[in-house]
């Protein structure tokens, strides 16, 4: 093992010193202008740096933490990570995050790093950051009891902070059949022989999307509080025709408990199609949360509305139902899984327009080494009509009750080490099929999104 040389005063590294002796043969010299001088393995430096940490000798910990040499493996890792708690100890949190950021950015499974950046995150009340490192964190068999046990409290804590969050995406996003057309021709036998028509072709265009919102809670109690959000979401196109802006609020009060969370509110929205209005909607909605364990999240969301069209009312008005459920897995400290299953109930004022939509998905995250992030999802959802419309299929004006299958394939991938001002660049690839027994609501698409979004 290499050897290394410490020199420092007698009067503070004498204790540390003599326990140094006996470790791996290393040796004590005193030199004449009375500074002891200590020979130690570079393992051995480490360890007694991280003793000192462990009891407060931060100065003396960070002289040998940084007058070792640059290495290579466990024990370089080992010396930045001491440096962070270093920094962590004297208050300063951005140093920390930053160096235990630039450790998970090329090891990211490693458990004991997420947390203490998650207690970073709650010193500087970045608190649902500090939620989603925790719930990785989390997933480290190789963490003592104690640990665990401080991050079931921690988790605790976030619930009882959460008191304010912003976020604020923007992006491109190319999409080769915006109005989810399919094309071709449609005829129609007579007498006199077929008539056709042209449908709508697929129109290939570039969307800009933008989103900002937030959301604060009023702290009533321990466990109570009164939560509100609101946000825009918009999609842009250089075809305006598709131009798509939904604005949105909610309110209402919030209870929490050391294991979960339930969220009642009043909700509202508007949107605009085409920059023409669209719809309103107010309503109500339910949201509860639970650890059932360390590893195992769970949520649920029950929703209603009423919905108002500003065209086509007399068909379109109506309720909507709608009731979600969705687990949150950590396999390992940087791999996750989520699990998403619903149904919604469509009761518009026409049977034809009403539909019932359950839907599924499964989504795998991982977080890899060289700051890159990925996720994927398949997802799917089925369309259930009440009632018969005229279509033709076959050549024949025939009614049919229609019925839809989609299946969407979508791949996110980051890099946090591009971030800017804590914004990580993404890129997001998506394929979707719709196939139908009405074989003209059939279309398939693919589109491409570049978005900066908030680096956790």
């Amino acid at each position: 093992m290499k050897k290394f040389a410490v020199i420092f005063a007698v009067l503070f590294i004498l204790p540390g010193a003599v326990r140094a002796e006996n470790l791996s043969g290393d040796t004590i010299k005193k030199n004449p202008d009375g500074t002891t001088e200590i020979t130690m393995s570079v393992m051995d430096a480490v360890k007694m740096a991280g003793a000192m940490v462990d009891n407060g000798n931060l100065d003396t910990a960070e002289e040998i933490l940084t007058a070792i040499p640059k290495m290579a493996g466990p024990l370089e890792i080992e010396r930045w990570f001491l440096l962070g708690r270093i920094a962590g100890f004297r208050g300063n949190f951005n140093e920390a995050i930053e160096i235990y950021r630039t450790i998970l950015d090329a090891h990211p499974d490693l458990a004991r790093v997420r947390f203490e950046l998650a207690i970073c995150y709650m010193k500087t009340e970045q608190w649902y950051r500090a939620d989603y490192q925790l719930r990785l964190a989390m997933a480290g068999d190789d963490l003592t009891d104690n640990v665990r046990q401080m991050m079931n409290y921690y988790r605790y804590v976030i619930r009882q902070n959460k008191n304010w969050n912003v976020y604020f995406n923007f992006g491109a996003a190319p999409d080769n059949n915006v109005n989810n057309a399919t094309g071709g021709e449609e005829c129609v036998m007579t007498i006199f022989g077929p008539m056709c028509r042209n449908l709508i072709e697929p129109e290939s265009a570039v969307g800009f999307n933008f989103s900002l919102g937030g959301d604060y809670e009023f702290k009533l109690s321990d466990q109570w509080r009164w939560k509100s959000d609101a946000g825009v979401y918009s999609n842009i196109y250089n075809l305006q025709t598709y131009d798509d802006v939904f604005l949105y609020t909610s309110t209402g009060p919030r209870f929490i408990w050391s294991r979960g969370d339930v969220w009642l509110a009043a909700t509202g929205a508007r949107r605009w199609y085409g920059w023409d209005g669209y719809n309103w909607s107010v309503g109500t909605r339910l949201n509860a949360n639970y650890d059932f364990t360390r590893k195992l999240m769970g949520g649920i969301s029950l929703q209603y509305t009423n919905n108002k069209y500003d065209n086509y009312g007399k068909y379109l008005d109506g309720n909507t139902y709608s009731m979600g459920a969705s687990l949150f897995y950590s396999i390992t400290p940087n791999i996750y899984t989520i699990l998403r299953g619903g149904i919604t109930r469509e009761d518009a004022r026409s049977d034809t327009y009403s539909y019932w939509q359950p839907n599924v998905s499964v989504g795998v995250g991982a977080e890899l080494p060289y700051g890159f992030g990925i996720f994927v999802q398949p997802m799917f959802y089925w369309q259930n009509y009440d009632a018969e419309q005229w279509s033709v299929q076959d050549g024949n004006f025939t009614q049919i009750v229609e019925r839809d299958f989609t299946q969407r394939y979508s791949l996110s991938v980051s890099n946090n080490k591009l971030s800017i001002m804590g914004f990580a660049p993404t890129l997001i690839f998506s394929y979707t099929r719709r196939d139908s027994n009405m074989w003209q609501r059939e279309y398939d698409k693919w589109a491409i999104e570049f978005t900066l979004q908030q680096r956790f």
